[in-house]
């Protein structure tokens, strides 16, 4: 008989996980919570600007093998859009001078060499003070790796890492930093091509999943929230959706349980999970980019850390915001737009916009914090992990998601397999 996936969860992580067992032959049931599907990475229309924005504006890179495969087995990769080259542009707000950081198309980092290439003002010699981060551990502080000053690290390093890391980059895990670095910079041009969801995160990643799995029978079921396992013998033996709504387990069905880690450390009494969390501040103005805009813009020295240019709209994301969420909604936008001005080259009032603020948006990638990370595998038999907040490797980013439910998926199967 056909045996049954259940996926606890409809975020990038639960999906991923379905599409992978539902290719493999599973019958795939998916039970989200809320009325959405998507989770953190999801779109919505915002009456406020009249536009479909994003919930936060996450950007991919043609070297995150995971999600491009992902959107790839769904059908979307051609959704996920970019420059062909490696070239991220950046500006400094304080002194008005801009640069670009030409990375090439190579398999190797060959860029550093190039005094065109790299940041203005740094040498080799600058670069290869973060070799310890390639090897450092997670317990380590990056603090305690590598210089936190100087021109590269406050032109390159501090943006790139605050961005993976969403904490102050010297309070950050060393060996979650190294692996950014690894797969980013250390990987050549190649696999660093910036790729954004033009059309919306939902749009490319999240519903065309969902037809992906009705469309083969499969279901996802909304606002449908797990209240509690049954187990028997080392494994769970029945869900429990409130009241007589139950659904028992037949041997060989599988869970995969992809949500936050606040409900997985309630269903699972003892379960260790990330306790310390930083927000995230995304900002969406209805304005038409100017002509040749880059897709990505650097900011340096402003409120603004990284400013999007999609069509209609210019919106923009500061990582590790706590200082934010709290300051009124119309300060917080005009200051905002005031850089977006300085940084894009465009000028005016503030135009139509709308504030996103997620005070909980990831764990706080710091070494402790990243200790308390779970491994897919749990205690029950039938029962696995998923979710940018276990033990991925990655700090909390759509490759690591991605990377968590493929996972998850693959232990379901190697345990299938005689």
């Amino acid at each position: 008989m056909q045996k049954t996936a259940h996926i606890i969860g409809a975020g990038i992580s639960g999906l991923s996980a379905a599409v992978r067992l539902a290719n493999a032959g599973f019958k795939v049931a998916v039970h989200e919570a809320t009325q959405q599907v998507g989770g953190r990475c999801r779109s919505y229309f915002d009456g406020a600007t009249n536009l479909t924005i994003d919930n936060g504006n996450h950007l991919l890179l043609s070297g995150n093998s995971h999600a491009r495969a992902y959107a790839r087995s769904i059908g979307t990769e051609a959704g996920l859009v970019g420059p062909e080259s490696a070239q991220f542009p950046f500006v400094d707000l304080a002194t008005g001078q801009r640069w670009q950081i030409d990375l090439g198309d190579g398999r190797l980092p060959t860029w550093v060499l190039d005094e065109s290439r790299r940041v203005p003002d740094t040498g080799l010699t600058d670069y290869l003070k973060l070799a310890p981060l390639i090897w450092a551990s997670e317990e380590t502080l990056v603090g305690k790796s590598i210089p936190c000053e100087g021109i590269l690290y406050q032109r390159l390093v501090q943006p790139l890492l605050l961005a993976a890391l969403n904490v102050d980059p010297p309070e950050g895990s060393a060996g979650l930093a190294g692996a950014i670095v690894r797969e980013t910079l250390l990987a050549g041009g190649q696999a660093c091509r910036p790729l954004i969801a033009r059309d919306g995160l939902s749009a490319v990643l999240i519903e065309p999943a969902v037809k992906f799995l009705q469309e083969r029978g499969h279901s996802v079921q909304l606002g449908h929230e797990l209240r509690s396992f049954a187990t028997n013998d080392g494994k769970v033996g029945a869900l429990n959706f409130g009241g007589e709504d139950v659904i028992q387990i037949a041997d060989g069905d599988v869970i995969v349980m992809a949500v936050p880690p606040r409900a997985a450390s309630s269903l699972l009494p003892g379960l260790k999970t990330p306790t310390e969390f930083r927000a995230i501040v995304n900002a969406h103005f209805r304005f038409e980019p100017p002509p040749g805009s880059a897709p990505i813009l650097g900011v340096i020295g402003g409120i603004v850390e990284w400013l999007f240019a999609f069509p209609n709209r210019l919106s923009v994301t500061i990582s590790n915001s706590d200082r934010l969420v709290d300051m009124p909604r119309e300060e917080l936008a005009q200051a905002i737009w005031n850089d977006v001005c300085k940084a894009g080259g465009v000028s005016g009032e503030l135009p139509p916009w709308q504030i996103v603020r997620e005070r909980r948006a990831t764990f706080a990638a710091t070494p402790a914090q990243n200790a308390l990370r779970p491994g897919p595998v749990t205690a029950l038999k039938n029962l696995f992990l998923a979710g940018d907040w276990t033990a991925t490797g990655l700090p909390a980013t759509i490759e690591g998601s991605v990377r968590s439910g493929d996972r998850a998926a693959d232990l379901v199967l190697a345990a299938k397999r005689p």
